[in-house]
């Protein structure tokens, strides 16, 4: 078992100032943001959004534990040790207990420094001062997570417009992450529909995309492991990275490379079952049914009628190929892909 990983310091944050001239601005040396995940969750407001029952809430954990530990996070980035709370507040001490058991079985490590909460009131009948407690007992924080948003932000004010209400609820965390330096997430779901923005499958109003410093969309087919976590920010570079579920460890999974190769084999495959069940489709419709994003369908139905896989018909509608020959048939699923059947306990997975 390899040595805890020593407490690194964490500076005093300034007395905050929002007033300069241009060259006193030009002049100021300002320290370098706090990063929970290089490149990843940044100091400031984070959201998290997903389809439920995707593995937001394994992500979350294992974020939370590994950070604790200063171990690698999704299988390789390497992060500053200390505390971490993580309000599971979807959860029981049962189902947290079980997970951490299933994590530490497949060769996780015990956790001190993390702190789990199943209860915690709304940001406006305690849960700030609850957080700032928390905060203020643990100066070398490295995370603070809330599963889920909803479950804290409260009742919105009479008379506020949704856009108005969402932004004032963000804000709420937000001012908290700012004032004490520490990266928070707010854990969250996406709509139904699908977009070509993914910021927009977010549910809500642009209100809450507009409050936080990154939004942060994990998507992944039910019953495969191989998922896209698209991110973008002030302080973050926007991109996809190819994500990996493991559910006998509760493990996602950075996988190198561009996300896009490791979509397309799958996502063929996926477009080619449903026009084969449902012929006379369009993108858009496709795209909806399968929830993938409406441009990556699009080209990609092109791609396939040229290269044989899909029919095109007037309309810009499609159908199955006309069968070349018996070798003609639908291409195998990713090998990343999960095949096998899970237990009951590792199909929790929101």
């Amino acid at each position: 078992m390899p040595a805890p990983r020593v407490l690194a310091s964490v500076p005093d944050q300034p007395a905050r100032k929002t007033r300069w001239t241009d060259a006193e601005l030009m002049a100021v040396d300002f320290p370098e943001p706090r990063w929970a995940v290089p490149g990843l969750l940044c100091e400031g407001l984070n959201l998290l959004a997903g389809a439920p029952k995707l593995g937001k809430s394994w992500l979350s954990l294992g974020l939370g534990a590994d950070i604790a530990n200063g171990d690698p996070v999704l299988g390789g980035i390497e992060v500053e040790r200390g505390p971490v709370l993580y309000c599971a507040l979807e959860d029981t001490g049962r189902r947290l207990q079980r997970r951490r058991r299933q994590m530490l079985a497949a060769g996780g490590r015990a956790a001190p420094l993390l702190t789990l909460e199943t209860a915690c009131p709304t940001m406006n009948h305690g849960g700030e001062a609850l957080l700032c407690e928390w905060l203020d007992e643990n100066p070398h924080a490295r995370l603070v997570i809330i599963d889920t948003f909803a479950k804290m932000r409260g009742a919105d004010p009479a008379g506020m417009s949704a856009y108005a209400a969402d932004y004032a609820a963000a804000v709420r965390f937000k001012t908290l992450a700012d004032h004490y330096g520490v990266p928070f997430l707010l854990i969250h779901h996406v709509r139904k529909q699908s977009a070509e923005d993914f910021q927009d499958t977010v549910s809500g109003t642009n209100g809450l995309t507009g409050a936080v410093d990154a939004t942060l969309v994990l998507k992944r087919a039910r019953g495969q492991a191989d998922g896209v976590l698209h991110v973008t920010g002030r302080d973050v570079e926007e991109a996809e990275y190819a994500m990996s579920f493991d559910a006998t460890s509760g493990a996602w999974t950075k996988l190198d490379g561009p996300a896009a190769d490791y979509q397309m084999h799958d996502t063929r495959a996926q477009i080619k079952r449903f026009v084969r069940d449902y012929p006379g489709q369009k993108p858009a419709a496709i795209a909806d049914a399968l929830q993938l994003n409406p441009n990556t369908v699009r080209q990609t139905c092109t791609r396939m009628a040229k290269d044989g896989q899909l029919r095109a018909a007037p309309g810009g509608t499609y159908f199955p190929a006309e069968p070349a020959s018996d070798s003609d048939s639908t291409p195998e699923l990713s090998h990343l892909s999960l095949r096998h059947s899970t237990a009951l306990d590792q199909q929790e997975q929101e």
